[in-house]
């Protein structure tokens, strides 16, 4: 399905407008660019306007570019076959998900001299495997290209992640130890880096208000943001307003250094944008943490009694300037005790505080995987994660 859309930012006398359409053609679209024009002249001046940024800019190359996904030349009937199949055959008695890929093509141009475009491409497979109602296990696969992109694999760890978790127990509510997937870890680290919005911060919504140059982590904990950097499924040369995207370390070995910027809360922060300009506010566009030193199975064999966590779903958040948060997890999870791998256990919720859990981090794995799901819409290049006593209370319903 190809699908185009025409953002419009559109700025007169301190006063600005932002607004998009998919109906590019004839009177609707001359309507559309009337309507914004017209609504731009009748708001009041803003305190916060600040000139577009002026070009010409030199970019970067987009590394993440596949000509088979641009040009549709993927089996994809065949690839969801072949990663079910991969979950049936790891014992799992049935298999289901999605597959999707996309190309997208960006072009600005602005009355201020900046002219760019950018391509980027994606896949992505998202399996769950059932061996029972109550016995699941979930698999992800995505890549920008096709090198790094494995549906088989993905069908094997649903299926086996279903197999081991066949008849789950509950468990008491108390304090555990949490060896969380990339799959979990990446949810809590996106919540980071949109947390490190300027616009966040500004509007005091942001766990990280007021932190910049204080420890809020674990020393071993880096986390950085690309516009490009391979394996990253929204690579972008450019922001929303034609600035280069570049790398920004968020978070150096435990201390904040940085805040996400566009040319606004540059200004207001006295500083200068980062390249993360959304047409509303900044974000993040790919989000990595660097490697630790520890296996999987070094973290595991860490816990004396705790939990090993493949995957959640409905991480809301009950304070967002605190960063208390809960979550449920889903499909397998198991108990840990004396550093081994345990029953199945399941009816069980996460409930805490991101800042508290950056400052409990007990170790990161050297092994990392690229995450992206309907839970995680950041790309997040993210390792397993030891989290030391964490709160557990029972789900309900």
């Amino acid at each position: 399905i190809d699908i185009i859309f025409l953002s419009i930012y559109a700025s007169k006398d301190g006063k600005r407008i932002i607004g998009s359409t998919s109906n590019l053609f004839g009177k609707p679209l001359k309507f559309f660019i009337n309507s914004l024009v017209d609504s731009c002249i009748s708001l009041h001046p803003s305190k916060d306007y600040i000139s577009p940024p002026s070009g010409p800019f030199k970019y970067s190359h987009n590394c993440n570019l596949d000509n088979k996904i641009r040009d549709g030349e993927i089996d994809m009937v065949g690839v969801v076959k072949q990663a079910i199949d991969s979950g049936l055959k790891a014992k799992a008695e049935r298999v289901s998900g999605s597959l999707s890929s996309h190309y997208s093509n960006r072009i600005i141009r602005t009355s201020k001299g900046i002219e760019a475009h950018d391509q980027s491409t994606g896949i992505n497979i998202n399996l769950r495997a059932f061996t029972d109602d109550n016995a699941s296990g979930h698999g992800l696969s995505c890549s920008p290209t096709l090198d790094d992109f494995n549906g088989e694999e993905a069908g094997r760890i649903a299926g086996e992640y279903a197999k081991r978790s066949l008849k789950p127990k509950m468990i008491k509510d108390g304090i555990y130890d949490l060896v969380l997937t990339p799959t979990v870890a990446a949810d809590i680290i996106q919540n980071v880096g949109l947390s490190a919005s300027a616009f966040s911060v500004e509007m005091n919504t942001s766990f990280l208000t007021k932190k910049i140059g204080k420890e809020i982590a674990t020393e071993d904990f880096t986390l950085t943001d690309y516009g490009i950097v391979n394996g990253g499924l929204e690579g972008r040369i450019f922001d929303d307003e034609g600035v280069p995207t570049q790398k920004t370390t968020i978070i150096d070995n435990g201390i904040l250094e940085n805040y996400l910027h566009n040319t606004t809360t540059a200004k207001k922060f006295k500083t200068n944008t980062t390249g993360n300009a959304g047409m509303i506010s900044p974000k993040p566009w790919n989000l990595v943490v660097s490697a630790g030193s520890f296996t999987s199975n070094e973290l595991i064999s860490e816990v004396k009694r705790g939990l090993f966590i493949t995957n959640n779903w409905y991480t809301r958040f009950q304070n967002l300037s605190s960063g208390e948060y809960s979550t449920v997890p889903r499909d397998a999870a198991f108990l840990i005790e004396d550093g081994e791998i345990k029953e199945p256990v399941a009816g069980i919720r996460i409930s805490d505080s991101i800042p508290r859990q950056l400052l409990n981090i007990s170790g990161i794995s050297k092994d990392r995987k690229w995450i992206e799901w309907w839970e995680v819409e950041i790309p997040t290049l993210s390792p397993y994660i030891l989290l030391k006593n964490v709160p557990i209370t029972r789900a309900i319903g």
